[in-house]
Order: structure tokens, then C-alpha cells, then sequence
């Protein structure tokens, strides 16, 4: 057993563009998952906070959104929900795709944020697996270790697990000596209901055309047990679109494309939730809901001000 004054607890910041990997990467390691993830990028809108428990440590990560570019107030928030993640953190890890090599968007997320920081910072190259010729690995190394200097280079493939213990052995090493700072069976800061409508957001993600997610909001209007049965949880939600034809198209033909996300929804929420679940799921149109401070609040977008 770890002596309490050997044990280590700190904030790591999982930081990079949209798509890179950064939920795929704290959801396995975790176990759980917390943070939605969709092969669309941008999929992640609002600090995510996961735990890890292990005997000598607890790794707290925040999942923050990719850093991105626009001039509505969500895309605003978004970025300073990131810039507030890495300040508040101990450690930082700047994640890359081992197949996309550098980018320009990467190498502007290392100068205008990290370097300016200038915390320990960890380099993780994911992806591992996508690359055709694994030689290809070590000369990205060496020219990732000349841009910035990186308390650690680590190569990882997060959708197959590879070197994600290695991965948490070197977060750890950097970690300040602190007593656990959450409850052990605490895995997550998240509200109950942002979490039910991130599943939902994920399923219309995955579901409908690519113009579809970036317009797209959930908000979990109600929560109840059943009266009779109180392993069931009655769900009332409304997902936000900013036109009819987004509508139109989230309801599908007959109302079957409606049923299909509610459908996947539903199970993967028993499933996480270990509860019957009776899901009632509107689409409403909201023009320009982006742009609506109130509205946004609602949702649970707490860097507006």
C-alpha cells in the first residue's frame, strides 16, 4: 500500500485539434465512457472531467474540446472552456496523429497556448496503427522533439489500448505528491443530465449528415423514476436544430430516423446507467440558437459570461 505521503493526485489536460483522439484516449483508460466520441470532429463541446483511481495515484483528466476556429458565442465558449482546462492544469498533454504528422493547427495550438503556458508537457502521437510503414514512427519523433521540449514523446493507439500503461506510468512521474482529491468511486464531475444528453447528441452524430452535428444541441428537460418501478428512469428531451430541413432530416422519413437515435440512445443508457429507460426525444427549431446566451446556459455551457 502506497504511504500517503508518497501518493500522487494532479489535473492533466488532454489538448489538440478536433478528431485527434483525446476522448477515444481518456474513455479507454478509464474504462467508462464519459466523453462522446464520433469519427466527425468537434465532437467534444465542454470540459470533460475523468478520474482515475490507482493504488499510488489518481490522474485527474480533463478532456477539453479541440481548439477551433469561429466567432459565434458557442465556438467562443468552447475555446475558453480549453484555454481554462490547460490553466488550471499540472500537467499537459498535447496529442498529434502519428498518419497526419504535424499540422499547421497543431503546430498553432504549440505556440499559442502551450508555449505561452510553459508547463510539462507531455507529447502523445496517436494513432499508431494507421501508419502503413511503422519506420515512419521514429523520424516524427526525432522532429517532435526539436520543436518543443517535451518531458516525454509516447506513440499510442488509443482504439486498440497500445502503450496506454505506459502512457499513465509517465503521467504519474509528474504528478505533485497530494492526498486523493476525489471520492474513490467518483469517476466524473458530470450533471446527470448533461450526461444523458451527450449520449443522445453522440447518436444524432452518428446518424445523420455531416451539416447535421455542428447545429445540433441537446437539452434533458426532465428526469423521473417510474412511480411503480424505481429501477425505470422516464427521460424527456429536446434536441436543438437551427433549421426546419435540419428537422426535417433528424425525424426522417415517417419518423424512423427519430426512432433510430432514441432507440440507440435508450440502450446504451441502460447499459451505462444499469436502468430501464423510457426515452421521449422532440426535435424543435431554434434559428441561430448558438448566438442564445440563455439558452446556452441552459445547456450547461459554464464559461459564458
Amino acid at each position: 500500500m502506497t504511504e500517503e505521503k508518497d501518493f500522487k493526485a494532479g489535473f492533466v489536460a488532454l489538448i489538440g485539434r478536433p478528431n485527434v483522439g483525446k476522448s477515444t484516449i481518456m474513455n479507454n483508460i478509464l474504462g467508462t465512457k464519459l466523453s462522446i466520441v464520433s469519427p466527425k470532429p468537434q465532437t467534444t463541446r465542454m470540459r470533460i472531467l475523468g478520474v482515475k483511481h490507482d493504488k499510488d495515484a489518481q490522474i485527474i483528466f480533463l478532456d477539453t474540446p479541440g481548439v477551433q476556429k469561429g466567432k459565434d458565442i458557442l465556438t467562443k465558449t468552447v475555446v475558453e472552456s480549453a484555454v481554462s482546462s490547460m490553466e488550471e492544469a499540472d500537467l499537459l498533454v498535447l496529442i498529434i496523429e502519428a498518419d497526419k504528422g504535424w499540422t499547421r493547427e497543431d503546430e498553432q495550438i504549440l505556440h499559442n497556448y502551450i508555449e505561452k503556458l510553459n508547463k510539462s508537457t507531455i507529447l502523445v502521437i496517436n494513432k499508431i496503427d494507421k501508419l502503413k510503414d511503422k519506420r515512419m514512427l521514429l523520424p516524427l519523433i526525432e522532429e517532435s522533439a526539436k520543436k518543443y521540449n517535451f518531458v516525454e514523446i509516447i506513440p499510442v493507439s488509443a482504439i486498440k489500448g497500445q502503450n496506454l500503461d505506459d502512457f499513465i506510468q509517465a503521467l504519474k512521474k509528474y504528478l505533485p505528491v497530494s492526498p486523493p482529491l476525489f471520492p474513490e468511486d467518483q469517476i466524473t464531475d458530470l450533471p446527470l443530465k448533461f450526461y444523458i444528453a451527450e449520449i443522445i447528441r453522440e447518436k444524432v452524430f452518428q446518424n445523420t449528415r455531416k451539416e447535421i452535428p455542428y447545429s445540433a444541441a441537446v437539452e434533458v428537460e426532465s428526469i423521473e423514476e417510474g412511480q411503480k418501478n424505481k429501477n425505470l428512469l422516464i427521460i424527456r428531451a429536446v434536441i436543438y436544430v437551427e433549421k426546419e430541413n435540419h428537422k426535417a432530416i433528424i425525424i426522417g422519413k415517417k419518423g424512423q430516423m427519430l426512432k433510430k437515435i432514441g432507440q440507440q440512445a435508450r440502450e446504451e443508457l441502460e447499459h451505462l446507467l444499469g436502468k430501464k429507460i423510457h426515452l421521449e426525444l422532440w426535435v424543435k427549431v431554434k434559428p441561430r440558437w448558438k448566438e442564445d446566451i440563455r439558452l446556452l446556459k441552459m445547456l450547461g455551457y459554464q464559461y459564458i459570461s
